[in-house]
C-alpha cells in the first residue's frame, strides 16, 4: 500500500531541497534588492514588511509548485525559479513605479502598502504559474 510513497520518497527529496534552497536564494536576493530589509522590520513587528514578503514568497512558490507538476524535471524546476525571480523582482520594480512612496511606507508599517504588495506579488505568481507548459 505504501510502496508508491516509499518509491518516491527519493525524487520528493529531491524536489523539496532543490525548492527550498531555490527559496532562500530568492529571499536573499529580494531582501537585498528591497530598499529595505524586510527581516529586520519583521522582527522589529512591522506588519507591512510581513505581508510583502509573505505576498512575494507565495508569488514566487506558486510557479516551482506548477514547474514540479507540469515537467516532473528538476532542471526545468531550476529554470523556472530563475524565471520567477525574476518576475517578482520586475512586479517589485513595477510595484515601487505604480507607489513611488513604498520604499517610506513599507518601514512606516502603512500595511495598505504591504497588502497592495503582496496581492501584486501573488497575482503576478499565479499567472506566471499559469503560463508554464
Amino acid at each position: 500500500m505504501f510502496d508508491p510513497v516509499i518509491n518516491s520518497l527519493p525524487a520528493f527529496a529531491g524536489f523539496f531541497v532543490t525548492a527550498i534552497v531555490l527559496l532562500l536564494v530568492f529571499l536573499a536576493i529580494y531582501i537585498r534588492v528591497t530598499p529595505y530589509n524586510e527581516l529586520t522590520l519583521i522582527r522589529q513587528g512591522n506588519e507591512a514588511a510581513a505581508v510583502s514578503l509573505g505576498g512575494a514568497v507565495i508569488g514566487f512558490a506558486l510557479p516551482i509548485a506548477v514547474a514540479v507538476a507540469v515537467s516532473h524535471n528538476l532542471y526545468a524546476m531550476i529554470g523556472w525559479g530563475l524565471v520567477a525571480s525574476i518576475v517578482q523582482l520586475l512586479t517589485f520594480i513595477a510595484a515601487r513605479l505604480a507607489m513611488p512612496r513604498l520604499n517610506e511606507s513599507i518601514p512606516q508599517g502603512k500595511l495598505a502598502s504591504g497588502i497592495f504588495l503582496a496581492s501584486l506579488a501573488i497575482g503576478v505568481g499565479i499567472l506566471n504559474a499559469g503560463c508554464i507548459v
